[in-house]
């Protein structure tokens, strides 16, 4: 099956202008000023965007896909997500973390949640672990989880936290050793996803492990705009040569779109910051320690917030870059660009940005910003 998208505005995310882009199957099989005329065996699907962006498909690398929770007792939990509900999002590639809830929850369930969207037509990824520590794993060492399971690329971990288990300084540090050594063995990055809270503590304790000698870039904190001296924090690190992951569905102590100027202001480089949505995770309110309120965080904050920045001012690339290629760099895998031999992961935007026409791995899920087509136990 072939699908060509003629007169599209591409951006891959760099802008690269008017192309036709030839799809084979799941792949990308070209990039051209023109595909008129070009002869191909077999059914041709062409879609005419007619000057309409597109894009890479989303990249969302911090989503509950089990469902978060927890906090207010057993009924709290958050169901798994539904493939659609990423779609929509124009979430295409995606990795699955577990939260709060590492007791009852599991992290051999969240593999299997992550084979089924793959199965499905996504592309999915994991982190193993949770806020815990010792991390809750599947063979039972982080290091061998990173080694011997593919989609695992990293441990999930909090710090700061009042729900996490607050490791010393030696069991991070012997924590941190496992992820880089799998990550070796593997030919994988090797990250530590780290949740981080507003206690304060936890900048401090990285740079005394990466002053043993341990790399930065194995290091991944996410809300990092939870609180101001945390932000700071989280803008040193970024300049000293990390990247920071900056929460679209909220938490943030100024709002997202301050976050991300307030960074660049400081003269972090675009490719070092990062966003997530923390999509389907818990969002609890907390009053005098006890939880009063629960609900579930949206898959769709890294669209909107693309939205926002761009509204604000902020160039479409550098938006763009933060739930794309910058997310899959940090992840080091080869995902979220568009380029021949890519996945055809992609989605089509109307003028004000909306999500129109979302395509994984060469299959269209989306069209009109509606569902096309669902998933297992969706219809």
């Amino acid at each position: 099956m072939f699908t060509i998208i003629k007169n599209a505005n591409v951006f891959t995310p760099a802008p690269v202008g008017k192309k036709d882009i030839l799809i084979c199957g799941e792949t990308i099989a070209a990039i051209e000023d023109s595909l008129d005329g070009i002869r191909l065996p077999g059914e041709v699907q062409v879609i005419d965007v007619e000057g309409a962006t597109v894009t890479p498909g989303f990249f969302d690398q911090h989503v509950h896909l089990t469902g978060g929770g927890g906090e207010g007792g057993f009924a709290t939990r958050v169901p798994p997500v539904m493939p659609s509900q990423l779609l929509r999002a124009g979430i295409t590639t995606v990795c699955g973390v577990m939260g709060t809830e590492g007791t009852t929850k599991f992290p051999e369930e969240l593999y299997a949640k992550v084979m089924g969207l793959r199965q499905e037509g996504l592309t999915a990824y994991m982190h193993t672990g949770s806020y815990q520590f010792p991390s809750p794993t599947i063979t039972g060492n982080p290091r061998k989880d990173i080694i011997c399971i593919e989609p695992v690329l990293g441990v999930k971990l909090a710090l700061a936290d009042h729900r996490c288990s607050f490791p010393n300084d030696d069991e991070m540090l012997k924590l941190v050793a496992d992820v880089r050594m799998g990550g070796m063995l593997s030919g994988k990055k090797g990250v530590l996803h780290v949740h981080l809270g507003d206690y304060g503590g936890a900048y401090e304790q990285f740079e005394r492990i990466i002053a043993r000698g341990l790399p930065r870039h194995h290091f991944s904190p996410t809300h990092t705009g939870r609180e101001p001296k945390l932000f700071e924090q989280a803008i040193e690190f970024a300049k000293k040569g990390g990247v920071i992951d900056i929460t679209s569905g909220g938490g943030n102590y100024y709002p997202f779109v301050e976050c991300v100027e307030r960074t660049l202001k400081a003269g972090v480089d675009r490719s070092r910051i990062t966003m997530s949505s923390d999509g389907n995770g818990s969002m609890p309110k907390f009053e005098n320690g006890i939880m009063v309120a629960i609900v579930a965080a949206p898959v769709n904050a890294n669209h909107q917030m693309l939205k926002e920045m761009v509204a604000a001012g902020i160039d479409f690339e550098t938006a763009l870059m933060m739930t794309t290629s910058n997310v899959a760099d940090s992840l080091g895998v080869k995902e979220a660009r568009l380029a021949v031999g890519m996945k055809a992961n992609l989605c089509v935007l109307t003028e004000s940005l909306d999500i129109d026409t979302v395509i994984a791995r060469g299959t269209t899920w989306v069209k009109g910003g509606k569902s096309v087509k669902l998933a297992n136990f969706e219809a």
